[in-house]
């Protein structure tokens, strides 16, 4: 018989950096929400955030008119980036990122993606939206 986990031992490092992800998409639409600057959203941050999240906010903060740029010659014709729901949005533009930086195997960027995007997501096709697309990217298309 297995042991329960430790709920106060430190996350296995999956696990922390699919939290890290959330916690960057949550920043960049707090800051898109009060439209004020990314810095302004970190300034205020009461604890430490996690150093992979900051370094996802900070890169799409930091490349978004090349990233939506890019998203908006993988959407369907009539699709525009600002067409889209904000958190698919911006779960799109951190799949991208990700893709971008090769840091990660594309797979499990877009299963991240995909799951981010049932969570947090506009409506319930925003997971099969974000795969779509992701997957486009990595095509090539």
């Amino acid at each position: 018989m297995s042991r329960p986990s430790d709920p106060f031992a430190a996350p296995d490092e999956p696990t922390r950096r699919r939290e890290a992800r959330q916690r960057s998409v949550e920043l960049l639409y707090e800051a898109e929400m009060k439209s004020c600057e990314l810095a302004d959203v970190l300034a205020e941050q009461i604890s430490d955030l996690d150093p992979f999240a900051l370094e996802l906010a900070t890169g799409i903060d930091a490349q978004r008119e090349i990233l939506t740029g890019r998203l908006a010659g993988l959407l369907n014709v009539g699709w525009t980036p600002e067409r889209l729901g904000v958190c698919d949005r911006l779960i799109l533009l951190q799949g991208l990122l990700e893709l971008e930086r090769g840091a990660a195997p594309a797979a499990v960027v877009i299963n991240e993606a995909v799951e981010l995007a049932h969570r947090l997501g506009a409506t319930d096709r925003s997971g099969a939206l974000v795969n779509g697309v992701l997957a486009a990217a990595v095509d090539g298309r």
